[in-house]
């Protein structure tokens, strides 16, 4: 129904006759002439209907934005060019109009910002707008790029079941009743983790796969009920090879798909990266970093000042912001304001408008306990300069981490102090193993299935609060987009995680008992990762939500407006799968 693509069309092109398939972009009537911007998935061409060929003009007449429709025409030279479009330099004439179908009104006005629930609801026609259809080429070629790369190393790619077994691994299921088998339920799996760990006990060596999980979790802009993961794991590989591995592949995607040269990723722990940023995923393109100034102020008249309880792990620390000049009092207000929702109790500033060793000139809100050798003491662990602001907290270490990482954040964003089109990614290793709930519960940082780091397991066997996992998370600009870790792939050692976190012996057999009974048959050492293919594609779209990269997203509270899923079953459904719905 075609001989040719409508942005394929070149000046190479000329005096040819072609069949072009597509929709009608725009129409311009000029009496004489009506020109057609003619669209299709490649691009655009400008198609003309002359008034002398009467019987195709009065059908272009009746042509409407967004109807589909096939022209034959001859290629010719345009009179002006079109320097914005591929296609500008010449222009079809049409000789015959086929129209295979004249649309509606549209719902969605492609000039202005429609609402997200009727962009939802209109999605397949939202998806004609090129940006969200270049998203999904980009999709396209990534998954291309990943499944030729893992290939040539050596990973065979093997499907895991989409019905499996309810297990706990940190979010709700979504769960699917059996028919066959009344009261009992399938669940749509959160990742494949087990499987893979199987396949590993299986010989499979090297696994990949490029799969659908499910998490029934509060939503947000980066994350969805359902969402693509790009599975992988290996048998015999430490934490160092298959960070490596992962290296490879992320810096093909950003060199084939942005011609962009990642260097060499930098390698923290986890506890220097609380510190240094108050994140584990720390955006590297913000200079700012947390600077910890507890021996300056450790002192009892001090900690009576910021009243802290020396009871607590505390932590005082500040940040040295270069824009200080541009934050006015009522600004510095609305930043101690912000960091109150992060669990502070108080932001506390030093505003350096002019600063000589022996006397000052400054603006702050610890002047009762500041004097020249205090703020030289400051001025030199902080390398601060005339212009700049100090903002200090005293706290509970979590909390200042948090709410100096977070303001951290907040000025980068408001004051834009670093470049959008550089590429900082960056590993965040040791992660603890273990963390505790308000009720002093722990469970496992990253997943009960995640190894201690090398001796860590007898070393810590009584402090289990310092104990670390050979985990590893990989951040790029902020985000989080993979995160692995070595395995256990011992019996007892896996059996020994489940009691710490509380999971009891019959709880063991029934939800992990195949996999610890699997652990028995000379399971090898194996490492893995899952990196998030939703959210490397919305870093390479240059998006803040994933709903972008995704053909058919849900909205924020998990509905999908077009089919309006979920739905409610008619009686009959739900007996047949001896269910019954009772009201709250």
């Amino acid at each position: 129904m075609r001989t040719k693509y409508c942005g394929n069309i070149r000046i190479i092109d000329l005096n040819k006759s072609l069949i072009l398939s597509g929709w009608v972009n725009k129409i311009r009537n000029f009496g004489q002439f009506i020109f057609v911007d003619m669209r299709d998935c490649t691009g655009i061409v400008q198609i003309i209907f002359e008034l002398k060929n009467d019987a195709i003009f009065k059908k272009a007449l009746s042509l409407k934005n967004e109807s589909c429709i096939q022209v034959v025409g001859t290629v010719r030279k345009r009179n002006s060019k079109n320097l914005n479009l591929n296609t500008g330099e010449i222009e079809v004439l049409a000789n015959k109009l086929k129209i295979f179908n004249i649309s509606k009104s549209l719902p969605l006005d492609y000039s202005n910002t429609n609402s997200d629930d009727l962009r939802l609801k209109y999605r397949y026609l939202e998806l004609r707008k090129s940006i969200l259809f270049k998203n999904l080429k980009v999709r396209s070629q990534v998954i291309c790029l990943i499944r030729t790369f893992m290939t040539k190393k050596n990973f065979l790619d093997v499907e895991t079941p989409l019905l499996t077994k309810s297990t706990p691994e940190g979010a709700r299921d979504y769960l699917v009743p059996s028919r066959n088998y009344p009261g009992k339920f399938y669940a749509l799996p959160q990742s494949p983790q087990l499987f893979k760990q199987l396949l590993m006990i299986s010989g499979i060596d090297r696994y990949y796969q490029i799969v659908k999980c499910f998490r029934d979790e509060d939503l947000r802009s980066d994350r969805q009920p359902e969402f693509t993961q790009v599975d992988i794991e290996a048998s015999f590989l430490n934490a160092i090879q298959v960070r490596k591995i992962i290296e490879q592949l992320i810096k093909k995607i950003w060199l084939k798909i942005l011609n962009y040269n990642l260097n060499k990723f930098p390698v923290i722990s986890f506890k220097e990266s609380m510190e240094r940023y108050g994140s584990d995923k720390p955006d590297l393109r913000n200079p700012i970093e947390i600077i910890d100034v507890f021996d300056i102020f450790n002192k009892k008249e001090f900690f009576k000042f910021f009243e802290i309880n020396t009871s607590k792990k505390n932590r005082i620390a500040l940040l040295c912001f270069s824009e200080g000049e541009k934050i006015s009092r009522k600004k510095i207000e609305k930043y101690c304001n912000y960091v109150n929702k992060f669990g502070a109790k108080k932001l506390f500033y030093i505003k350096i408008t002019k600063y000589e060793i022996g006397q000052s000139n400054i603006q702050s809100s610890i002047k009762k306990i500041l004097n020249n050798t205090l703020l030289n003491k400051i001025i030199n662990k902080t390398n601060a300069k005339n212009g700049d602001i100090l903002f200090i907290m005293a706290d509970k270490e979590d909390i200042v981490n948090k709410s100096l990482g977070m303001l951290r954040i907040k000025l980068a964003n408001d004051f834009k102090i670093f470049e959008e089109n550089i590429w900082k990614p960056v590993w965040i290793i040791n992660f603890p193993m273990f963390k505790k709930d308000k009720f002093k519960k722990l469970s496992s940082v990253h997943h009960p299935f995640t190894a201690f780091k090398k001796n860590h397991e007898k070393k810590y066997n009584n402090n289990l609060d310092k104990a670390m996992s050979d985990s590893y998370d990989l951040v790029i600009n902020g985000y989080e987009i993979g995160g692995g870790s070595v395995r256990i792939h011992n019996a007892e050692t896996q059996k020994k995680i489940f009691d710490i976190i509380g999971i009891n012996e019959k709880d063991q057999t029934e939800k992990f008992g195949f996999l610890i009974e699997a652990l028995k048959y000379g399971a090898p050492p194996h490492a893995g990762i899952a990196l998030g293919l939703d959210r490397i594609i919305m870093l390479l779209r240059n998006t803040n939500n994933i709903r972008d990269v995704i053909a058919f997203p849900k909205t924020t509270s998990a509905l999908c407006p077009m089919t309006n899923a979920p739905s409610i079953l008619k009686k009959e459904n739900l007996k047949e799968l001896s269910i019954k719905i009772v009201k709250k």
